[in-house]
């Protein structure tokens, strides 16, 4: 699978130890975005995408790399050949283009403090991570969108491989501990995360109805 040749320049902390950062990805003419948490001076990268080496150097050394659904490896396997750190992936994913270094179902712990929650309803397995600090992060990976100046949706359904799934895998977040929302295309939510995943339940619901 290929990877963007954009490179991102600049990355911004979301909350404490969680870092953001986005490229325009040609492969798909999006926004493309991938994160980092830093724990203990490890650096655990997650989606990765391209980012200037002087840049992410600045936050330490990077000890995993955590990729939460097969259409998302990206910079995966680049930064494992740079750095040897160990990549983890879904149990069962298809199409990886290299073995993981390990891999990972619902409810196990991951580096960093993440958490895996199985999200069916996009291509899979899917899944969604939670941070648990602060005021609780959740990393969406393809479930949720967050294009400029809209509000949060669901991918189209002819994306989704069980849009009913997206649905149930979107109100199942609410049984997390979150505020901050963080999106694979598209700028994170930093307050309001929760209320933002109800009202696009509610909206969804009052379009389902009509």
């Amino acid at each position: 699978m290929s990877e963007p040749k954009a490179i991102a320049r600049t990355i911004d902390e979301v909350v404490p130890g969680l870092f953001h950062y986005q490229v325009h990805d040609e492969r798909i003419d999006h926004i493309s975005d991938g994160y980092a948490v830093v724990d203990k001076g490890r650096v655990i990268l997650i989606d990765p995408l391209p980012i200037d080496g002087a840049t992410l150097a600045r936050l330490g050394a990077i000890g995993d790399i955590v990729v939460a659904s097969a259409s998302h490896q990206r910079s995966a396997w680049s930064y494992r050949r740079q750095t040897n750190a160990s990549v983890h992936a879904p149990q069962g994913a298809q199409g990886l283009d290299e073995p993981p270094d390990a891999t990972f179902r619902g409810g196990d712990r991951l580096p960093g403090g993440l958490r895996a929650m199985h999200a069916p309803g996009p291509k899979g397995p899917h899944y969604v991570l939670h941070l648990d600090r602060g005021p609780g992060v959740v990393l969406c990976t393809d479930l949720l969108l967050h294009d400029p100046g809209k509000e949060i949706a669901f991918l189209r359904d002819k994306y989704l491989q069980d849009p009913k799934q997206a649905r149930e895998s979107a109100r199942a977040l609410l049984g997390l501990k979150f505020e901050v929302i963080c999106f694979g295309h598209g700028a994170p939510i930093l307050k309001g995360g929760r209320k933002a995943v109800e009202d696009l339940l509610q909206r969804d619901a009052n379009q389902g109805a009509k």
